[in-house]
């Protein structure tokens, strides 16, 4: 079968499969997923646990070897597999066998990371899904953050108000091991009273991890502030400029190069290279976009950078990301990049 996060602890309550796939690229639900099924092994008698690290030059014989012994500790156990990468190669028969002919008194937990539509089709995944479980793990989206934190601190006790949401998901940005950390925090804090905005300013942190393509979606969506959020973030944590530089170019040149299939009501070919593939709502705004004019700006953008050109690179990512999202207005630019 295949469960979602929420079903897991139910489906675990009413029955106990042999076999459980628990995939995702979310390290703390994953981690809680694993540990809901390794206190229903333990509850269950899989007291004798053993951990396989699949990486590269791993062993399938020694997995092999391990499910057909007698444990010498107890009589059931737990088979715990973690698969970073998602492909198990030549251990991918084992795992159909694992799942669909558990042996004797053995229970498999295979942890993975994410796993796209071509991975979760594979024999062996499906096998975890006709004989076992498979719970896909996925992100908790930013609008749904607010929601998730009052429900945790919910279990913890405490009541959290929604303004004190919205602020601790801006603050974390998605990072959901920081959100754990200082929702623990602002209960131990609160007493068992209530969490509000005052008490948030004053104990939590901006705890965000960026990368540079969430401030080019964000400026090519229109969201100004939280391009401008990230942009700082990015710079605090000592990103290199150029590699925000090429992610907002090659945002740009998503969508210029869809504009351009649009007013030639072309599909895409082997004569489009595309950039990016710009999200729904940066393709709604396309039409309003000075693209040229910004792909003249990054082009004066580069030449800062690499020091062709009088300026500070920070200031030149500013101005161009704001543009982007619609901040500021678009500067006059004769189509030629400043000497």
């Amino acid at each position: 079968m295949r469960l979602s996060l929420e079903q897991l602890p139910a489906a675990l309550e009413r029955a106990l499969k042999g076999a459980y796939l628990i995939s995702g690229d979310e390290p703390l639900l994953v981690e809680e997923a694993a540990d809901a099924v390794r206190a229903a092994a333990r509850a269950a008698g899989h007291a004798d646990r053993r951990v396989f690290f699949v990486e590269r030059g791993f062993d399938w014989n020694e997995l092999n070897a391990a499910a057909q012994s007698l444990s010498l500790f107890a009589e059931r156990r737990l088979f715990e597999l973690r698969l970073p990468g998602g492909k198990p190669d030549k251990g991918a028969g084992l795992l159909a066998e694992l799942a669909s002919r558990p042996p004797p008194g053995v229970l498999s937990l295979v942890i993975a990371g994410k796993l796209d539509a071509k991975a979760a089709a594979a024999p062996w995944v499906q096998a975890f899904v006709q004989h076992g479980a498979w719970v896909p793990v996925w992100p908790v989206k930013m609008e749904a953050l607010p929601g998730w934190l009052a429900a945790r601190a919910a279990r913890l006790g405490v009541e959290l108000s929604a303004a004190a949401g919205e602020l601790i998901a801006e603050r974390v940005e998605g990072n959901l091991l920081a959100a754990r950390q200082e929702l623990h925090k602002l209960a131990l804090l609160a007493d068992g009273g209530r969490i509000d905005t005052d008490l948030v300013l004053c104990a939590v942190g901006d705890s965000a991890r960026y990368d540079v393509f969430q401030v080019a979606e964000a400026a090519a969506a229109g969201d100004a502030r939280r391009s401008m959020h990230i942009l700082l973030g990015l710079k605090n944590e000592g990103a290199e400029p150029t590699l925000v530089l090429w992610a907002l170019t090659r945002e740009l040149r998503g969508l210029w190069q869809a504009r351009e299939r649009e007013r030639l009501h072309s599909a895409q070919g082997s004569g489009w290279n595309l950039a990016a593939k710009p999200a729904p709502r940066a393709l709604a705004r396309m039409r309003s976009m000075p693209l040229a004019g910004l792909l003249v700006e990054a082009s004066r953008a580069d030449r800062i950078i690499k020091g062709l050109a009088a300026g500070d690179p920070w200031t030149a990512l500013t101005g161009l990301t704001a543009r982007m999202a619609g901040a500021l207005q678009p500067r006059r630019i004769s189509g030629r990049v400043a000497q």
